[in-house]
């Protein structure tokens, strides 16, 4: 997003005068019991992030209870995601403390469940007003529009995707948020090594939920390195869930499959039976979000780190769902675009440096995925004949 062109200056200058004064400040006033610097002062600053904030505005030094308990606000929340991270969430932080937010009007039991808001991302103000008057510590940012989806309507992913993200950044940065946004093994492209695919390594992907992927990485890790935000990513696989629709992704056969195998007994798949992809089952998805969210910063080698728990192809799938459902059936109707999306992609993700750093470890590998994803949809009968 352009800005006016004096503004970079201006900002450059704020920022070193803040700077030098935390300097001198926190070395004279630093609490050793809450961290905070200048909590009894009546001194006021400029913000600290590339958008100006009034000229009265000043640094919120939380309590030391506010800050074991963050205050979250997850955006495009009525995704794959977004309402099972806040339901998982609310169990650790208690349900008040955690706003589900999206522009679409959410289901009962959605509303019923905790608090819900309308937040629309591309609204800077908008957004702003809800962190401000919610006292938002950790925002974690859903929305998008994914890679199937985005290639049919590539204006509105950018703006969703881009210009969305440029407003969410610069919200995080103005108010020393603790910033999460997930990418994917979209973000890699055919250049990219596959098999295994390392955090760090070539990234030239060709959609533009992936373009816009890498985009977050590299801006995060630039507002971490440059304005001190604390910006935290993970790229997932394939997520597989039993609680959502598929939402457009290329990765949603392996969801689908499940929906169609209890409802009709068979499945049509858009991609070759031998397409190989990372995957993970949302338990565990959802886990290693928070792990990553809570690991001290100290641990943190990177600001963006590969997780995994298994890789698989439909012709895989498919066989460990015949040792429950036996008369399951599976056939081949290959998308052209999906497939040329998934032969860009890793096969395998190397996760180590997640398991290194901040002690990630998957609990679901395949057959467990199967199984409790056919409980999930009411084949308990049949699993257990088949066990």
């Amino acid at each position: 997003m352009r800005r006016p062109g004096g503004l970079a200056s201006i900002f450059e200058e704020k920022m070193t005068v803040v700077g030098t004064l935390r300097q001198v400040v926190g070395r004279t006033l630093q609490s050793p019991a809450c961290g905070c610097w200048m909590s009894a002062l009546p001194v006021r600053f400029l913000g600290t992030s590339p958008r100006q904030i009034p000229e009265d505005a000043s640094f919120h030094c939380a309590s030391f209870s506010e800050a074991d308990q963050p205050r979250v606000l997850i955006t495009g929340g009525l995704g794959q995601l977004g309402v099972g991270l806040a339901n998982f969430l609310r169990k650790r932080f208690g349900k008040d403390n955690v706003i589900l937010s999206d522009i679409r009007k959410p289901p009962d039991h959605v509303f019923r469940s905790g608090p819900f808001i309308y937040s629309d991302i591309l609204d800077y103000k908008n957004l702003r007003e809800i962190v401000v008057n919610n006292r938002i510590t950790w925002l974690l940012h859903y929305s998008a529009l994914l890679s199937a989806v985005g290639e049919a309507n590539v204006s509105l992913a950018r703006a969703v995707n881009i210009t969305g993200f440029h407003n969410v950044l610069d919200v995080a940065a103005e108010h020393n948020l603790r910033l999460f946004v997930p990418s994917t093994i979209g973000a890699f492209g055919p250049t990219s090594p596959r098999n295994p695919t390392p955090d760090l390594c070539v990234q030239r992907p060709r959609t533009i939920y992936g373009v816009s992927k890498v985009h977050a990485e590299l801006m995060g890790e630039y507002y971490y390195y440059r304005y001190g935000l604390d910006f935290r990513c993970l790229r997932y696989p394939g997520i597989i869930s039993a609680d959502s629709q598929p939402g457009g992704g290329t990765t949603d056969y392996a969801v689908q499959i499940f929906h169609d195998a209890v409802k009709n007994g068979k499945f049509e798949c858009s991609l070759k039976p031998s397409t190989r992809l990372p995957m993970m089952y949302i338990d565990d998805c959802l886990r290693a979000t928070l792990e990553v969210m809570e690991a001290p910063a100290e641990a943190l080698s990177l600001r963006t780190y590969n997780v995994t728990a298994m890789s698989f192809s439909p012709e895989e799938l498919a066989q460990e769902l015949l040792k429950h459902v036996p008369e399951f059936q599976i056939t081949y109707n290959v998308d052209a675009v999906r497939q040329a999306i998934a032969d860009s992609w890793p096969m395998n993700f190397d996760d180590s440096n997640a398991r290194k750093d901040w002690g990630w470890k998957h609990d679901f590998d395949l057959p467990e995925l199967v199984t409790t994803m056919l409980n999930s949809h009411g084949s308990d009968t049949r699993v257990a004949q088949a066990n």
